[in-house]
């Protein structure tokens, strides 16, 4: 049997609380030799279960140390989904054992710390990925093609929810995995509720993502024959997303390049610096 750990920052939220329900059911369904067995997280946060609370809730270990967590489990997965400024701190040793690390997203609070949390990874031969959900969804799942694809997509519209910090990174990831990494600038546009930011590609080809409270996760695609494909929902997302993790766990293959998820982290900082400013363009960082 093979081990599932999950390092966290604090335990009770949001991911914790449904990953083991869908990690355990794509164990059953596909005859996995796996297990998720241990906990580790470094806070207790007032309001919230207490890590021991929570494991007896999920029917998992909780251990003492993240080395005690990274030496007894086979496939580690770094959490702290709305923390990303702690992932490179709670990710250091995982990334230095060798064994298969899934960090939860978004992946880094800026263009350089991922980079490094990459480096070391590759230094240490550990496979290693991050990626939004929503790139997994059953609509997305057809794209690329031979009729959608980095050649033939002209422009890309994301409608979303929530805050920039915790819910950008959605609509990014989507844009990216359909129209690559060669991206040039970034601005915004729009009202406090109402954000508005376009991408710049190299060759000009343009991308945008609209973030409004509620809004749902809605994708438009606009090909250069006048085509278009409309999509108006994202279903199976987190089952599908669940399903892929545990096949890089099992067979090592990263399902997410690494030049696309610094993409999006650097398309990530450029926004944090234009949600001040209206309408002016800034230069996307090369990693």
């Amino acid at each position: 049997m093979k081990h599932i750990g999950f390092i966290d920052y604090y335990i009770d939220e949001w991911h914790a609380n449904n990953y083991p329900a869908w990690i355990r059911q794509d164990i059953e369904a596909n005859k996995r030799g796996f297990s998720l067995s241990y906990v580790w997280a470094d806070i207790e946060k007032k309001g919230k279960l207490t890590t021991s609370e929570w494991c007896k809730k999920h029917q998992v270990s909780a251990l003492s140390s993240i080395e005690e967590l990274v030496e007894k489990s086979n496939f580690i997965i770094v959490l702290s989904p709305d923390d990303p400024e702690e992932h490179e701190r709670l990710s250091d040793l995982a990334l230095k054992s060798g064994k298969p690390v899934y960090i939860d997203k978004t992946f880094s609070c800026d263009l350089d710390s991922g980079t490094r949390m990459f480096k070391l990874a590759e230094e240490y031969n550990t496979p290693m990925f991050s990626s939004s959900a929503l790139r997994f969804s059953k609509e997305l799942s057809v794209y690329p093609n031979d009729e959608v694809n980095l050649e033939t997509i002209e422009f890309v519209s994301s409608l979303g929810p929530g805050d920039f910090d915790s819910y950008s990174v959605h609509q990014i990831e989507v844009i990216v995995a359909l129209m690559g990494v060669k991206v040039l600038r970034l601005k915004r546009l729009g009202t406090r509720n109402g954000r508005l930011f376009i991408i710049e590609y190299e060759d000009g080809r343009q991308a945008s993502f609209l973030q409004m409270p509620k809004a749902p996760f809605k994708l438009s695609i606009q090909l250069k024959n006048e085509t278009g494909i409309f999509l108006d929902q994202y279903s199976d997302m987190f089952p599908r997303f669940i399903h892929a993790m545990l096949d890089f766990f099992e067979r090592r293959k990263i399902p997410v390049e690494k030049e696309q998820t610094l993409t999006i982290m650097a398309i990530r900082e450029a926004g944090q610096k234009v949600l001040e400013k209206n309408d002016e363009w800034i230069e996307i960082k090369k990693y």
